[in-house]
Protein backbone atom coordinates (compact mmCIF):
# COMPACT_ATOMS: atom_id res chain seq x y z
CA UNK A 1 0.00 0.00 0.00
CA UNK A 2 1.45 3.33 -1.04
CA UNK A 3 1.50 6.04 1.63
CA UNK A 4 1.42 9.74 0.82
CA UNK A 5 2.75 12.61 2.94
CA UNK A 6 0.43 15.34 4.12
CA UNK A 7 0.48 18.72 2.41
CA UNK A 8 -0.60 22.19 3.50
CA UNK A 9 -3.94 21.51 1.77
CA UNK A 10 -4.34 18.46 3.99
CA UNK A 11 -3.67 20.52 7.12
CA UNK A 12 -6.37 22.96 5.94
CA UNK A 13 -8.72 20.03 5.39
CA UNK A 14 -8.19 18.81 8.97
CA UNK A 15 -8.78 22.33 10.28
CA UNK A 16 -11.97 22.66 8.21
CA UNK A 17 -13.30 19.35 9.56
CA UNK A 18 -12.52 20.42 13.13
CA UNK A 19 -14.33 23.73 12.58
CA UNK A 20 -17.43 21.89 11.31
CA UNK A 21 -17.36 19.69 14.39
CA UNK A 22 -16.85 22.64 16.75
CA UNK A 23 -19.82 24.53 15.23
CA UNK A 24 -22.13 21.53 15.54
CA UNK A 25 -20.94 19.49 18.52
CA UNK A 26 -23.80 18.92 20.96
CA UNK A 27 -22.25 17.95 24.27
CA UNK A 28 -24.36 15.51 26.23
CA UNK A 29 -26.55 14.47 23.29
CA UNK A 30 -23.76 13.12 21.09
CA UNK A 31 -25.63 13.40 17.78
CA UNK A 32 -22.74 15.25 16.15
CA UNK A 33 -19.40 13.92 17.36
CA UNK A 34 -17.41 13.48 14.15
CA UNK A 35 -16.47 16.14 11.62
CA UNK A 36 -15.39 15.57 8.05
CA UNK A 37 -14.01 17.56 5.14
CA UNK A 38 -13.46 16.56 1.52
CA UNK A 39 -11.32 18.31 -1.06
CA UNK A 40 -12.72 17.97 -4.56
CA UNK A 41 -10.61 18.06 -7.71
CA UNK A 42 -12.38 21.36 -8.50
CA UNK A 43 -10.57 22.84 -5.50
CA UNK A 44 -13.75 23.24 -3.43
CA UNK A 45 -13.89 21.93 0.12
CA UNK A 46 -17.10 20.59 1.67
CA UNK A 47 -17.53 19.79 5.36
CA UNK A 48 -20.11 18.03 7.48
CA UNK A 49 -20.79 16.16 10.69
CA UNK A 50 -22.32 12.82 11.52
CA UNK A 51 -26.05 12.58 12.29
CA UNK A 52 -26.58 9.93 14.93
CA UNK A 53 -29.80 8.11 15.72
CA UNK A 54 -31.46 4.79 15.03
CA UNK A 55 -30.30 4.97 11.43
CA UNK A 56 -27.52 7.49 11.82
CA UNK A 57 -25.16 8.52 9.10
CA UNK A 58 -21.42 8.96 9.35
CA UNK A 59 -19.79 12.32 8.69
CA UNK A 60 -18.11 10.93 5.57
CA UNK A 61 -21.48 9.97 4.05
CA UNK A 62 -22.96 13.38 4.87
CA UNK A 63 -19.97 15.26 3.45
CA UNK A 64 -19.65 13.24 0.24
CA UNK A 65 -23.43 13.55 -0.19
CA UNK A 66 -23.23 17.33 0.12
CA UNK A 67 -20.49 17.51 -2.50
CA UNK A 68 -22.35 15.19 -4.89
CA UNK A 69 -25.55 17.21 -4.39
CA UNK A 70 -23.79 20.31 -5.71
CA UNK A 71 -22.49 18.48 -8.78
CA UNK A 72 -19.05 17.30 -7.65
CA UNK A 73 -17.98 13.92 -8.98
CA UNK A 74 -14.20 13.92 -8.61
CA UNK A 75 -12.55 13.87 -5.21
CA UNK A 76 -8.98 14.41 -4.06
CA UNK A 77 -8.74 13.89 -0.26
CA UNK A 78 -11.04 13.23 2.70
CA UNK A 79 -10.56 13.32 6.47
CA UNK A 80 -12.73 12.53 9.50
CA UNK A 81 -11.95 14.05 12.89
CA UNK A 82 -12.88 13.79 16.55
CA UNK A 83 -11.66 16.44 18.97
CA UNK A 84 -10.61 13.88 21.61
CA UNK A 85 -8.49 11.75 19.24
CA UNK A 86 -4.70 12.13 19.23
CA UNK A 87 -3.87 14.24 16.15
CA UNK A 88 -7.69 14.59 15.80
CA UNK A 89 -7.90 12.25 12.80
CA UNK A 90 -9.96 9.05 12.90
CA UNK A 91 -10.12 6.30 10.31
CA UNK A 92 -13.31 5.66 8.37
CA UNK A 93 -15.50 2.80 9.57
CA UNK A 94 -16.18 -0.24 7.39
CA UNK A 95 -19.37 1.22 5.89
CA UNK A 96 -17.56 4.42 4.96
CA UNK A 97 -14.66 2.48 3.46
CA UNK A 98 -17.14 0.61 1.26
CA UNK A 99 -18.89 3.84 0.22
CA UNK A 100 -15.57 5.51 -0.62
CA UNK A 101 -14.50 2.41 -2.56
CA UNK A 102 -17.68 2.55 -4.64
CA UNK A 103 -17.86 6.32 -5.22
CA UNK A 104 -14.21 7.32 -5.39
CA UNK A 105 -11.72 4.46 -4.98
CA UNK A 106 -8.75 6.70 -5.76
CA UNK A 107 -9.57 9.39 -3.18
CA UNK A 108 -6.81 9.78 -0.64
CA UNK A 109 -7.89 9.23 2.97
CA UNK A 110 -5.95 10.83 5.81
CA UNK A 111 -5.11 8.15 8.37
CA UNK A 112 -3.83 8.40 11.95
CA UNK A 113 -1.46 5.56 12.80
CA UNK A 114 -0.14 5.18 16.36
CA UNK A 115 3.39 4.47 15.15
CA UNK A 116 3.65 6.53 11.95
CA UNK A 117 1.39 9.47 12.73
CA UNK A 118 -0.63 11.07 9.93
CA UNK A 119 -0.39 10.02 6.28
CA UNK A 120 -2.69 9.35 3.32
CA UNK A 121 -3.66 6.20 1.45
CA UNK A 122 -6.10 5.56 -1.35
CA UNK A 123 -9.57 4.44 -0.30
CA UNK A 124 -9.32 1.27 -2.39
CA UNK A 125 -6.29 0.23 -0.31
CA UNK A 126 -8.31 0.46 2.93
CA UNK A 127 -10.71 -2.29 1.92
CA UNK A 128 -9.08 -5.26 0.24
CA UNK A 129 -11.53 -7.69 -1.35
CA UNK A 130 -14.29 -5.07 -1.25
CA UNK A 131 -17.80 -5.92 -2.38
CA UNK A 132 -18.49 -4.82 -5.94
CA UNK A 133 -21.90 -4.69 -7.54
CA UNK A 134 -22.41 -7.27 -10.25
CA UNK A 135 -24.81 -6.82 -13.12
CA UNK A 136 -26.50 -10.12 -13.91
Amino acid sequence: MKKYKLTQKDELLIKTALEALKKNFDDGIYNHTVGCAVLCKSGKIYSGVNCDGIHGSCAEYITIGMAISTGEREFETIVAVHDKQKNYVISPCGNCRQMLYQYCPDIKVIINDEKEGLFKVKAKDLLPYAWESVIC
